[in-house]
């Protein structure tokens, strides 16, 4: 899953783009259900899994006020493999390495479009728009498919949007075979250059509004919060999923006047997933 703050174009076009992706795996590979292919070797088969995403959340991050928005999620693994639970803001990666329990790899995100300072009355055209992200993740089972420490660090791609690690510890429970829970706090840190896109206000943009002091978002802790989740398992190939994020800024992200005087520290989400899987064979 991804971060909340995309506006509802930019997202539906990353959807889009992930259903042209979908359209073009399904017609170059042979697709099938779960069903038909379980006698089938794992070696060969994949079971890939895509996601739509509804959410209603804040315009950008800091914001007081809602939007709703669309996502896309995914996720790929072997036929016979038992995959791994998720929380709903995990974004996508492959395990490289198992470091005595310690998994790491690669992880890729969307980072949000960030707010029109035009929208907010200080005469400028500076904009932070939609970008993807990369870096690394680390997880690690306290105890194992129930409990679980996980860190991931991204940098955006383009548009020097700054740096991104964000940690969090998940609780998982399965109820009966049809239903999986999670819980867990969140922190979030974020390095100079993101804090200053983000939450910076120039001199001379100050000068320009005459209402808004000049201020220097430093890095550090961006916020903190808790999210939680319920996984419904209609069939083999169906399943939805319901969450709430409350994130609360702190530090410099809630002093700017960016959040303090225009938005709100309190950022509170909820969205609501629909997954499809299919089997692909290679």
């Amino acid at each position: 899953m991804l971060s909340v703050g995309t506006s509802f174009s930019t997202r539906l076009l990353a959807f889009a783009g992930t259903g042209f992706l979908t359209a073009f795996v399904t017609c170059a590979f042979p697709v099938s259900s779960k069903a038909e292919n379980a006698a089938k070797s794992p070696s060969n088969t994949w079971v890939v899994t895509l996601g739509a995403t509804v959410e209603y959340g804040p315009s950008y991050e800091g914001s007081k006020h809602y939007t709703f928005g669309a996502l896309p999620s995914f996720d790929i693994h072997r036929l016979g493999e038992v995959p791994e639970y998720s929380a709903p803001d995990d974004n996508f990666n492959f395990q490289l390495f198992d470091l005595g329990g310690v998994e790491i790899g690669p992880v890729v995100g969307l980072r949000d479009d960030r707010l029109d300072l035009n929208n907010l009355h200080l005469q400028s055209q500076r904009r932070v728009r939609w970008n993807f992200d990369a870096g690394g993740f680390a997880q690690y089972w306290l105890m194992e498919n129930k409990l679980r420490l996980r860190t991931e660090l991204r940098q955006s791609l383009w548009g020097g949007d700054g740096l991104v690690g964000d940690f969090a510890l998940d609780w998982f429970q399965p109820v009966g075979d049809k239903w999986l829970l999670s819980a867990g706090p969140r922190l979030s840190m974020a390095n100079s250059t993101y804090m200053r896109s983000n939450f910076g206000i120039s001199p001379a943009q100050a000068a320009r509004n005459g209402r808004v002091s000049a201020f220097d978002a430093g890095a550090g802790v961006k916020s903190v919060g808790f999210t939680v989740a319920a996984t419904y398992t209609i069939s083999p190939e169906w399943s939805v999923q319901v969450y709430g994020k409350y994130n609360r800024l702190v530090g410099d992200a809630a002093d700017s006047p960016i959040t303090a005087k225009f938005g709100s520290p309190n950022q509170n989400i909820i969205g609501f997933t629909l997954n499809r899987s299919f089997n692909v064979n290679f």
